[in-house]
Order: C-alpha cells, then structure tokens, then sequence
C-alpha cells in the first residue's frame, strides 16, 4: 500500500490472474468458516472480514473442542496465517507461481494439525472455473505488488461501505467480504420477509429478507471493471430509473444493479465523498420506492444522530 491520499486505479486486465488466485485462496478460508460457525441468518456466518492484514475468518471453534481459531490471508506478508487461541501459529507462504492445490493441501493439513480434521467441500463456488481447490494447479498466478494495489482499493472501499451503513437503525451487516463473489458488501435490511426468487442454496438462504445492499468489487469476467454497486431484493418496477450522484453512477441492465466504476471515483478532487454520495443516494432511492419503514429510512440521514 502506498500510505498517500491519493485513490489509484485497479485495471482488472492487468492483475486478473492475481485477482484470481486470490480469490481461490479466499474460498478455503469461507468453506472453513461456512462449515465451523454457527448458522446465522442469510449465510452471514459464512463471511469473512477484511481487516488491517487482509481476508480472515472470525473466530472459529475447534472441532476438537481446544478452543478458537483463526485463518487470515495476510496480505502484507503474504501469507496464510492461522493461529489457535491458545497461542500456537503455523504460517503458509502465499507465493508467485506457487499452485492454489499446494497452498490449499498445506493449509488443511496445518488446521488438521491445530484442531483436527474439517470435512469439506473443495469444489470452488460462484466461480468460473470447477476444479476442486486442493487440486487446483492452474491457478498459481500471484504478484505481490498487485496484491497490495488490490488492498489499498479494497480498503478504502470497505471504510466508504462502514460509512454509509453506519447510522442505519435496522438491522444490518457489518461489511462483509464475501469469498464466492469476491466482494465486499453491507446489508440494510427493513426487518420484513421476502420471496428469495430462488431454489438454489444461497437464494433460499441468502436472499430471503428485503434488502438494500452496497457494495464493491475488483472486477470479474461478468464485469471486467472495479465498481461499486448497489441493488434491492425485491426490486420494484420503476427501481431502474434513479439519477443517482455523481453523474458516471449508472444502471447496469446486464447486472441489475447500479454502478460506479472505481476508476471514475479515482479521477476526481474528492473520491471518498463520491462514493458516498452514490451509496448514500442509492440506498435513499431503493428506501423510497420499497417503502421502508420512514423511521429506518430517516436514521440513514443520521436522524436521530447515532451518538448525541
């Protein structure tokens, strides 16, 4: 990371296959939380955090019944590192040309080592490619400067996701940084129920309570560009036809979602406070016509203030 003021660009056709061998190695951390946590509400056990070091799990119990413990990808060392409760640590090095099957296998056999063996599913999920993740040896791009432009962005990313969600009322996520889509996002959610649209595991699961969610992305092959994003579940008709701030905040049909490509945010005076202004005006719109309870709605607006 740079440690300036300054926003830079993430071109997502120069670091791809760093972005997605990254995203392969954040797939063993989530399958391993999805397994261990205890089951929350819309799969919100499932997610990771993205914290000063990189990706990580919360605290997770032991199946072996010793305690807790932690897998993060440490992004400044590049490294999986993964540390019990009671102090001991085992470290993997994240490197270039290494193979997301070795690093996979030598992540396992170190968590069999703290706390026993976890059964799980290595098949990859949301993700373009099928090859289980400890037999995964085509993804062995890893670049460790690219990795750290990744970081900074998704830093400030996430600081603008905590802004905007942090006067809200209502229930709501923390920003969550989820390892199949490889984004972070907030959840709002009106506190009423909702059609998930879908039979699938994650549709039933996830997408069962209406919602207003932000979030952002380092780019995919769906939408080859870093962006913030925002939808509502359900979308009412007419939800598409917002003008939202700053004036390059879109709709994309294709996605569904409106977005903010990063690199419009990055070449203005002031890139924070149009992120916000998209965020905040997104979610503003969706509370409008879902209509939300105004009490929740206005507590976005900070009224009543969160701290007097």
């Amino acid at each position: 990371m740079t440690g300036s003021g300054r926003w830079h660009r993430l071109p997502y056709e120069q670091w791809q296959a760093t972005c997605d061998t990254l995203h392969a190695h954040t797939q063993v951390l989530g399958k391993l939380a999805a397994r261990l946590a205890p089951p929350e509400p819309e799969l919100q056990h499932a997610a990771l955090r993205l914290t000063a070091r990189g990706w990580e799990t919360l605290p997770l119990p032991a199946p072996d019944g010793s305690g807790a413990f932690v897998v993060a990808l440490d992004l400044h060392t590049h490294e999986a590192a993964l540390e019990h409760s009671d102090g001991r640590r085992h470290r993997v090095p994240l490197t270039p040309h290494r193979p997301v099957g070795a690093v996979t296998r030598a992540v396992l056999d170190a968590v069999r080592g703290l706390v026993g063996p976890v059964a799980l599913d290595l098949r990859p999920q949301e993700t373009p490619w099928s090859v289980p993740l400890d037999e995964d040896g085509e993804h062995a791009t890893y670049d460790p400067e690219q990795v750290g432009r990744y970081f900074e962005a998704a830093t400030r990313a996430a600081g603008v996701l905590a802004a905007a969600r942090a006067p809200y009322r209502g229930r709501a996520t923390p920003v969550n940084a989820w390892w199949g889509s490889f984004d972070l996002a907030v959840s709002l959610f009106s506190g009423r129920p909702a059609d998930p649209g879908s039979s699938d595991f994650i549709g039933r699961n996830a997408m069962d309570a209406q919602e207003v969610a932000l979030g952002w992305w380092p780019g995919d092959p769906r939408y080859p560009k870093a962006a913030f994003y925002s939808y509502a579940h359900p979308a009412p008709p007419g939800y598409d036809r917002a003008v939202l701030e700053p004036p390059a905040a879109r709709w994309e049909p294709g996605l569904g979602e409106y977005v903010l490509d990063w690199d419009e945010v990055c070449r203005g005076d002031d890139p924070r406070g149009a992120a916000l202004s998209f965020a905040r005006g997104a979610v503003r719109h969706a509370c409008a016509l879902c209509d939300w309870d105004p009490v929740l709605s206005s507590s976005l607006e900070g009224a009543p203030p969160p701290v007097r």
